[in-house]
């Protein structure tokens, strides 16, 4: 039986919802709801209370990053090579908190409480507070990770990610890019970062030096490491295969792969030497790289109409025609593909009258100031002499294929003659432009399979694009000056981009194959918002109400898949 019971208290009506019932014989109360007053109950008949307030969390990408690190392990394995006392945050928390930031917003250990405090992990750590999001406390757990514990650390992340994720390492890609620095120029607490050729054109910073092996199947990292930023990484190449070569024996048996995995490294002619491929051959390791046309004159004077070039059949690989033949390269039988691609020619074909239009402007300026000072319109300065006009000119002509197509004559006056060779542009124009040599020492592979694992190199380097992105990416801000914390560094950034290549790969196994600046965005737009109404009569705290923000589709698809209502909270 159930009642709507009226109570005075304090001389004011309060209404329950009570059900009744018999027990041993009596007729009792078994639960009651509280209702409010009677202006309480006809508000709630209109709609309910309004809220008094609203708070709104970072919920999608947050949360996702977050239960991708606990599946992945990582404060586990952190905790265990570097345990402490059972005191605050352990120093896996504070890694997996900041390969999280990385993956989501990166900010700087001073920003750490900032960011953490509007996203919904504040329920997975409840013991993260704002002193111990303070940057000290990073920096003092961040110390408690040796530099060799964390190439360890990897490792163990890497090995666990293999055996449950069924990594395919067949195919991997192969490069090294470098990161710039402000560290100051005299700081010695730092080795690491040295200057050398920025390709960020920053070269009068100190800069890192960063390599990486990258799966084709989900972009997924499978090795990294940093080195000194002055190296050449064609010198560090030898250095990078065999410690890979090591890596792969030491993962390999414990993720339950053979104990020579058939892997194929993909890499760029920068790599090249003979002692480099030979390092390679003896890992043993297969591979695919380039080779530059002007160390093979026979194939790089074929004509790109030449009827051996076979329109390639897959779709990848539309607007590529290839020849394939055998050949000796570096000491060994080697495969070797000769490809043309159309889109490759039209952009070096334009390329190319670009540069030829910009050196023969500055020629032309160049002789007119000659003329001019000759017929004495211009007499300040220095006058011009033979030796500086030539270089001059050598500078205007430093572009590819600028030497071989103006000539050039300069007379002792001095004077300058020039002349745009167009019988040697059509040569150029059906033999070298778009045209590329590609070998391999997978014999039994046919020309398109060795076509794509090359062109699969674009992996790698929107890795890296994405690492650098200044909105986006996992590297900035760096904020730190000794080898020990820039390799810790390194290391939470390296499972940001693990973190977030997984959940990609995930997505795209489910059908929803999306790019990654696609992915975080649409991740980050589910939003939880907490609805806080006012405080009932003898409660403690304040009614709550906690809802997701409306979603798109692909939004509601990501949340299934991902289970991230599984992070929700329960609602007030």
């Amino acid at each position: 039986m159930e009642r709507l019971e009226a109570k005075k208290i304090g001389g004011k009506t309060y209404y329950y919802y009570s059900r009744w019932g018999w027990v041993d014989g009596k007729c009792r109360r078994l639960w009651q709801k509280y209702l409010g007053k009677l202006e309480d109950i006809a508000r709630a008949v209109d709609g309910g209370p309004a809220p008094q307030y609203a708070e709104v969390f970072e919920f999608g990408l947050p949360t996702a990053m977050w239960a991708e690190a606990q599946r992945q392990e990582v404060a586990l394995h952190t905790d265990r090579l570097c345990p402490k006392r059972r005191q605050g945050l352990s120093v896996g928390e504070y890694l997996a908190v900041a390969a999280v930031n990385r993956a989501v917003e990166p900010v700087s250990k001073r920003a750490m409480w900032d960011w953490f405090s509007q996203t919904t992990l504040r329920r997975a750590l409840p013991g993260a507070d704002q002193a111990a999001l303070a940057s000290q406390r990073f920096w003092d757990h961040m110390a408690a990770i040796p530099e060799q514990t964390a190439s360890e650390l990897w490792r163990e992340i890497i090995k666990g990610v293999l055996e449950r994720e069924q990594i395919d390492l067949s195919r991997l890609c192969y490069d090294g890019t470098n990161f710039y620095t402000f560290i100051n120029t005299f700081n010695a607490h730092c080795d690491i970062a040295r200057r050398g050729k920025n390709k960020q054109g920053r070269s009068n910073l100190r800069q890192i030096s960063y390599a990486l092996f990258c799966s084709r199947d989900g972009h997924v990292p499978v090795y990294y490491d940093l080195y000194e930023g002055n190296t050449n990484d064609a010198k560090q190449f030898p250095v990078m295969i065999e410690r890979f070569g090591q890596f792969l024996r030491q993962v390999s048996g414990a993720a339950g792969l053979s104990a020579t995995p058939d892997v194929t490294v993909v890499f760029d002619k920068g790599n090249n030497s003979a002692a480099n491929i030979a390092r390679v051959d003896a890992l043993p390791l297969h591979f695919v790289g380039s080779v530059k046309l002007d160390e093979h004159s026979d194939l790089a004077a074929l004509s790109n109409q030449d009827p051996r070039l076979v329109a390639c059949h897959r779709p990848r690989l539309d607007g590529f025609k290839a020849f394939c033949t055998s050949k000796s390269v570096y000491g060994k039988e080697r495969k070797v593909v000769v490809t043309f691609n159309q889109e490759l020619f039209n952009a070096q074909f334009r390329t190319v009258h670009a540069d030829i239009d910009k050196a023969l402007a500055g020629l032309a300026e160049i002789r007119q100031r000659i003329e001019d000072r000759a017929s004495g319109l211009i007499t300040g300065g220095r006058a011009p002499t033979p030796d500086s006009i030539r270089r001059q000119c050598d500078g205007l002509l430093g572009r590819p294929f600028l030497t071989e197509l103006i000539s050039v004559r300069i007379g002792s006056d001095p004077s300058l003659e020039y002349q745009v060779d167009s019988s040697r542009i059509e040569e150029l124009s059906d033999t070298v432009l778009g045209k590329t040599i590609i070998i391999s020492s997978r014999l039994e592979w046919d020309a398109e399979e060795i076509i794509e694992a090359y062109h699969s190199q674009f992996i790698i380097e929107h890795v890296f694009r994405e690492m650098k992105d200044r909105t986006t990416g996992t590297w900035w801000p760096l904020n730190h000056w000794t080898d020990q914390k820039i390799r810790v560094h390194g290391l939470y950034c390296t499972i940001a981009v693990l973190l977030r290549a997984l959940i990609q790969r995930r997505a795209a196994q489910a059908g929803i194959p999306l790019p990654m600046n696609r992915l975080l965005a649409e991740l980050d737009g589910i939003r939880e918002v907490v609805n806080v109404y006012r405080r009932r009569p003898r409660a403690k705290e304040p009614r709550q109400q906690t809802v997701l923000t409306r979603m798109s589709e692909i939004q509601e698809r990501l949340v299934e898949l991902l289970e991230l209502k599984a992070g929700m909270a329960c609602l007030g």
